[in-house]
C-alpha cells in the first residue's frame, strides 16, 4: 500500500493544499510533500494527526475495499422543489450536489414565472435554454436567451432569471459555489 498516495488523494478530496495541511498539523509543506511521494514515513502520532485533519479514521484509511464513486444518477436520485407563487420548479439532478464544486439543476419556469433573486456571490453560472425564452437580469442589465442558446455569467452582481416566453421555459443550469 502506498500511504503517501492515499494521503495525497485524501488531501485533494478535502480541497487542501500541502501548505494548509502542514499548518493544521504543525508540519512543513516540504515534509508533507515527502510523505505524499513516499520519500519519508511519518511517525504514528504524526500519521494520526494527518488523518484527523483529513477526517479519516485509521480503519477507513487501511480498508482495502475500494470505495466506488457514483457516476450515473437516475430519476430516482432526483429531488424537486416547486414554488407555485413564483412559478418555478427546481429539479436537483445530483443528490447533495450543493456540497460539490458544481450544482446542476433543471429549472422550469411557468408562464410569468420568476426564479428567486440572488445577491452577488463568487459563483459562476452556466445555463442552456432547452425550451422557451428567458430574461437574465444581471445588475442593471438584462439579457434574453432563447431555446438553443447558452448563458454564462459571474454572479458578481444581483441576478435573477425570469420567463420571457408565452408558455413554459426550461433550462439546464449549473452553478459553482452553490447558492441555489
Amino acid at each position: 500500500m502506498r500511504i503517501g498516495k492515499k494521503i495525497k488523494n485524501l488531501r485533494l478530496t478535502k480541497g487542501l493544499t500541502q501548505e494548509e495541511l502542514g499548518e493544521r498539523t504543525d508540519l512543513s509543506k516540504g515534509y508533507i510533500s515527502q510523505i505524499e511521494r513516499d520519500l519519508s514515513s511519518p511517525s504514528i502520532e504524526t500519521f494520526f494527526s494527518i488523518l484527523e485533519v483529513l477526517g479519516c479514521t485509521p480503519q477507513e484509511f487501511f480498508d482495502e475495499k475500494e470505495s466506488e464513486q457514483k457516476v450515473i444518477y437516475g430519476e430516482e436520485d432526483q429531488t424537486e422543489y416547486i414554488d407555485e407563487d413564483m412559478g418555478y420548479k427546481i429539479q436537483w439532478l445530483v443528490p447533495e450536489s450543493n456540497e460539490n464544486d458544481m450544482e446542476p439543476i433543471i429549472l422550469t419556469l411557468q408562464k410569468g414565472g420568476e426564479f428567486k433573486q440572488f445577491e452577488p456571490s463568487l459563483s459562476e453560472t452556466f445555463a442552456y435554454v432547452s425550451k422557451g425564452r428567458v430574461m437574465v437580469r444581471l445588475g442593471r442589465k438584462t439579457y434574453i436567451a432563447k431555446q438553443g442558446e447558452s448563458i454564462y455569467f459571474h454572479a458578481s452582481e444581483e441576478h435573477q432569471i425570469i420567463n420571457d416566453f408565452d408558455g413554459v421555459s426550461e433550462l439546464l443550469l449549473v452553478a459553482t459555489e452553490s447558492y441555489l
